[in-house]
């Protein structure tokens, strides 16, 4: 149990816009069960130095999961988040995350499971420009927009002119030939991709597909799902198992938790097994 233990609470100024009262409340309840030092960023410069100033503190984050995004990231990258356990109480609009990952979502069973919780050690995905993913990693299908035809016809003076130039500029429009329009292409199309597991190709440019998912899988592993593209009848999704994943092709982007990212050429993902620490309710 970690009731004893003095206390960093770090409220993101989100969560301290959208929802005040819980905010309050969560703060309350951890302050009356430990020594709690409450720092009230107002930015991310500022919410890293509460994090590097802790000292013996454990931090605890309010926030949402972009919050606690921040501050395993800030942590990882001065190498210090294996050495620090992670205490959060979800506060805001984007919480699917810290639900995932067993933290209650109420501001008191929050509170409560901070001080009277247990860690728990979680392993997290890290790519090779030291970026995190704690919970899903998904490629969607590439998104294509209209690309604007050429515009040799519309170079015309707007300022005031005379009334034969506007003629002559009439008669000139009407000659020039008009290129073809380009098509408005508003669906999402298939990527192709190599998808490489543990150095083992699983899925090669020649297939394209619809979609890539990775998420945790059983200790140390990551688990990877490949949605082909499906003709005709429904294409069964190819899975494989693995300590790292590297996707490759066309620029594509990612999305790794909230985080959309990219575009890229290739990235490796590597599994670091039981990097980070995390407080959670102790099972009943």
């Amino acid at each position: 149990m970690a009731t004893s233990d003095p206390l960093l609470v770090v409220i993101d100024p989100v969560a301290r816009r959208t929802d005040g009262e819980s905010v309050r409340i969560a703060k309350d309840v951890l302050s009356a069960g430990a020594a709690a030092k409450v720092c009230l960023p107002e930015g991310p410069e500022e919410f890293a130095r509460a994090l590097a100033r802790r000292g013996s503190r454990r931090p605890v984050v309010v926030g949402d999961d972009r919050a606690l995004l921040r501050a395993v990231a800030l942590l990882h990258r001065q190498r210090e988040l294996a050495a620090c356990a992670l205490s959060v109480v979800p506060v805001g609009g984007v919480l699917s995350l810290t639900r995932s990952l067993g933290v209650p979502a109420g501001a008191v069973a929050a509170a409560r499971a901070v001080l009277d919780g247990a860690e728990r050690r979680l392993d997290l995905l890290v790519d090779d420009s030291d970026g995190v993913v704690l919970g899903a990693l998904r490629i969607p299908p590439l998104s294509l927009r209209e690309v604007p035809a050429g515009a040799a016809a519309a170079a015309v003076s707007a300022e005031p002119a005379h009334p034969w130039l506007r003629t002559c500029q009439s008669l000139v429009r009407t000659l020039v030939t008009r290129p073809p329009r380009t098509t408005t292409l508003t669906g999402p199309s298939p990527s192709r991709l190599r998808v490489e597991v543990d150095g083992r190709t699983v899925m090669d440019l020649d297939h394209p597909v619809e979609a890539v998912s990775v998420s945790p899988g059983a200790p140390g592993l990551a688990e990877v799902e490949i949605r082909p593209l499906s003709v005709g009848a429904e294409a069964s999704p190819v899975r494989a198992e693995g300590r790292t994943v590297t996707v490759s092709g066309a620029d594509f982007r990612y999305r790794a938790d909230t985080v959309l990212s990219g575009p890229v050429r290739t990235r490796t993902w590597t599994v670091r097994e039981e990097a980070w620490r995390l407080t959670l309710p102790v099972p009943g």
